[in-house]
């Protein structure tokens, strides 16, 4: 199991690299797309300005993710692969700070920017129709303030025929009825006049408000189409003040409060005492009434005035990362995909802990563990050999027993291309394994001698060599 996850880490590492290529390439060119928005002046200053950004960060990510990669998996100890681990949390913060962000708002900017237009706009209907109701407040009025005049004016009727003192005729009665009737007129008038100016107002409002749909739903860049919602919405933002100007009700709280502070009860004109005395009784009762109409419409007119004051929505424009931050709860899955661009190398580190995890597990020697060239290979074998001359010319040799010259000639004479030669890089601890690979390689070289005529067995080498 172990061999083919070695062969694969080692055949996978050029598809790895090309990985991290791809990846910080691709999160390069959307944060030049993000950061692009951001930066404001000369135009070629602007886009050599973002190239250099872009170009930054996805060198960062590169050789971030390629260092955690080299080194993360061959780390063994608790507390360093703990210290990695949290430098790797710090730089996909950093990652996510300069880069992530920049991205979504590329991949979502425009939407973003249409979702703050269709907010704002939402918003100002609701300034206008607030407005328009608290103009038309004032209209509630005009019914009690009709009434009070054609009451007055009934009256005044009737008093020519008598009604009221008894006497027909159009004395001091009659004209002071009139007079109430007319004031109650007047200011009928005033509040009618007032429905017509709200009414062609809010008529305005409603076109302006269809011109900013148009924007919102509209074609083409979202920055121009936000310039013109802008302008729109000044204008939309003066009508909402005159809405709330035109309002009237403040004029007939006064009037009302007019009519009763400002009654001057005429003198009775009667020709006899009786009738002056009769016309003085009534103008009585007309004054408590022209009282209490003054005070009904006065508390109508306060209770319009003690609404709270429309404050409407300012615009606000912003850039296609701001939009996106501010409204980042409604592109959840730009977010998602933007982070993953700059992120998905982690997960290609956890794999390679996996893996060289269960190498390191079944006992197969790690690439990475000490190894011996051929070239220290050589040296060793070349050490074995002058050590057995030096056996050889010390000790005594028993008739027709080779020489361990011979042996060692034999040993030379084995073939080049032997396992422990051919080999670039053989795995072993340092030179005592080599001299333990080169008796292996001399034995087998005598064994292979052995089998010829007029040659010293296979236990004699052996011993020679032993010795």
């Amino acid at each position: 199991m172990s061999n083919p996850l070695r062969d694969g880490v080692e055949s996978l590492e050029l598809t790895t690299q090309l990985t991290l290529g791809v990846l910080a390439l691709a999160s390069g060119v959307y944060t030049y797309l993000g950061v692009r928005d951001l930066l404001d002046g000369n135009a070629a200053i602007v886009f050599f300005a973002a190239i250099i950004y872009s170009a930054a960060v996805s060198v960062g990510i590169y050789a971030f993710w390629t260092f955690l990669m080299r080194f993360t998996p061959h780390v063994r100890d608790m507390k360093s692969r703990v210290m990695l681990f949290a430098a790797m949390l710090l730089g996909s913060g950093m990652i996510i700070a300069m880069s992530s962000w920049l991205n979504a708002a590329a991949l979502a900017g425009s939407a973003a920017l249409e979702q703050h237009l269709a907010t704002t706009l939402k918003a100002y209907t609701r300034d206008l129709d607030r407005a328009h109701n608290a103009a038309l407040a004032t209209q509630s009025l005009l019914p009690d303030i009709q009434m009070a005049s054609t009451r007055f004016a009934r009256l005044a009727e009737a008093e020519r025929e008598g009604s009221l003192t008894g006497t027909a005729g159009s004395g001091t009665v009659v004209q002071l009825l009139s007079q109430m009737s007319v004031q109650l007129d007047g200011l009928r008038q005033q509040v009618v006049e007032s429905g017509e100016n709200v009414k062609e107002l809010y008529a305005e409002g409603g076109a302006r408000l269809a011109k900013m749909r148009e924007l919102v739903s509209g074609e083409g860049p979202v920055s121009r189409r936000s310039d013109a919602f802008a302008t729109e919405a000044t204008a939309l933002l003066g009508i909402i003040a005159a809405l709330q100007q035109t309002s009237v009700a403040a004029s007939v709280k006064r009037a009302a409060q007019d009519l009763a502070a400002g009654f001057i009860a005429p003198v009775a004109g009667g020709r006899s005492a009786d009738l002056a005395e009769r016309q003085t009784a009534v103008v009585s009762r007309v004054e408590e009434a022209v009282a209490a109409q003054s005070r009904a419409l006065a508390e109508a007119a306060d209770e319009i005035l003690t609404a709270p004051q429309i404050e409407p929505t300012q615009f606000q424009p912003l850039s296609t990362a701001e939009a996106v931050l501010l409204y980042g709860g409604d592109f959840i899955p730009s977010w998602a995909g933007a982070i993953s661009i700059d992120l998905m190398p982690a997960v290609l580190v956890l794999i390679l802990c996996v893996v060289y995890a269960v190498i390191r597990r079944d006992g197969v020697q790690l690439p990475d563990a000490t190894t011996m060239t051929a070239a220290e290979m050589m040296a060793a074998l070349r050490f074995v050999r002058e050590l057995e001359r030096e056996q050889a010319a010390t000790m005594p040799l028993a008739p027709d027993t080779p020489s361990v010259a011979s042996a060692a000639g034999v040993a030379r004479d084995a073939p080049a291309d032997a396992p422990a030669a051919e080999s670039a890089r053989v795995s072993g601890p340092g030179a005592a394994e080599g001299k333990a690979v080169a008796d292996m390689s001399a034995d087998a070289a005598v064994q292979s001698k052995s089998s010829e005529p007029n040659v010293t067995p296979l236990a004699s080498a052996r011993g020679i060599a032993k010795d």
